[in-house]
């Protein structure tokens, strides 16, 4: 008998913090803190530091602002210039 297993590969799971639906990683965008203390969006999922994930929709970009979960998620506190600027990049790697 062979002591092989049938190893599948998982896909890991992220929760929106917009809409709050999970999704596999791959399919949400995310949203680092770096060790320096900027934040930006991480389209490669690599980048070091802390991160939080949205959906590739604008609008969860905007209901997560809101609610303040990417301030609490990445704990600092978030410009309205870098939400600006996030949403514009959102829209424009998007279009």
């Amino acid at each position: 008998m062979s002591d092989c297993i049938n190893k599948t590969k998982r896909t890991p799971v992220r929760k929106c913090l917009g809409c709050m639906n999970t999704f596999s990683k791959n399919e949400l965008i995310r949203i680092v803190r770096t060790p320096d203390g900027d934040v930006c969006l991480d389209f490669t999922g690599k980048k070091s530091g802390r991160g939080a994930y949205i959906c590739k929709d604008p609008i969860c970009l905007k209901k997560a602002r809101k609610a303040k979960r990417l301030e609490n998620n990445l704990k600092c506190q978030i410009s309205d210039q870098v939400f600006e600027s996030l949403e514009k990049t959102l829209e424009g790697e998007l279009t």
